[in-house]
């Protein structure tokens, strides 16, 4: 099965979809045990279940992390890899092929430098990276879906007007598609989707519904690290429940460990 082919369909096809962010091998399958069609790395998910900050992870270990997600499920796979190997657009080339050889579908690469004195590429580097990184995508055996990121109004910078260019030359530089997280207002979602043809995604904000994201006319829903602080505030939660009140009410809603023996039974070897 050609996973990128899947994966890209989707892209194309009628209805919108979610894109949930698995941050290990059980929780990728459990998401995929939930109907989701496609799954997403979540870089701080991952360097969160490490006890690091995003931006924490090597790109080797951020790579076998992919290879790990890859074997626990036969959905397609994008990888959530930061601004790649380096910082040149040669890395960001050697980026995809990299992603390839981990058996990913797709895969995202910034324009966020990791300096904190300048998080953000200059426009023609960006464009340069993102050029290179499309060139290397067509030039794979298999089909691969290559989304650009502008990662602005992550980084301090909510300058709408430059976010737009960024993803305005990313289409023209060969993007499969275009991502700007952090944007959560309806109608610059709005605005994007009309000023680009290449499909859009979006970090899915609090604020808004899938309806109302389907209608500004994305295509693809991220759920980022969202799941991931999801789980650590149902820890937290739990844990104060047990400290302030003494009771143990959260054992009422959780997932049945019978479920998740069940579910993490298959396919293994009882000999092993």
């Amino acid at each position: 099965m050609d996973k990128g082919r899947v994966f890209r369909q989707l892209h194309e096809g009628p209805e919108i979809f979610l894109m949930p962010n698995p941050w290990d091998p059980g929780t990728t399958k459990f998401l995929a045990s939930l109907g989701f069609k496609a799954l997403a790395t979540s870089s701080a998910g991952f360097a969160f279940s490490r006890g690091l900050p995003d931006g924490g992870i090597t790109f080797d270990v951020m790579m076998q992390h992919c290879r790990d997600l890859v074997a626990a499920t036969d959905l397609p796979i994008s990888g959530d890899l930061e601004k790649g190997k380096g910082d040149s657009a040669d890395s960001a080339a050697e980026t995809i092929f990299a992603a390839e050889a981990a058996g990913l579908a797709g895969c995202s690469i910034e324009d966020f430098s990791g300096d904190p004195d300048k998080p953000i590429y200059d426009f023609s580097l960006a464009v340069e990276r993102v050029a290179a990184a499309a060139e290397a995508a067509r030039a794979l055996r298999s089909d691969f879906v290559f989304t650009a990121r502008a990662e602005n109004f992550l980084h301090g910078k909510t300058d709408f007007d430059d976010t737009l260019k960024r993803l305005q030359a990313f289409e023209k530089a060969g993007a499969d598609v275009l991502f700007a997280p952090g944007i959560s207002d309806l109608e610059r979602i709005r605005t994007i989707c009309a000023s680009v043809s290449k499909p859009v995604s979006v970090l899915a904000p609090a604020s808004l519904t899938v309806s109302q994201l389907a209608s500004a006319g994305v295509r693809r829903i991220s759920l980022g690290p969202r799941l991931t602080t999801a789980a650590f505030t149902a820890v937290r939660d739990a844990v104060r429940e047990v400290l302030d009140k003494g009771t143990f009410e959260f054992t009422k809603t959780g997932v049945p460990f019978s479920d998740l023996q069940q579910l993490f039974s298959q396919g293994t070897d009882k000999d092993s």
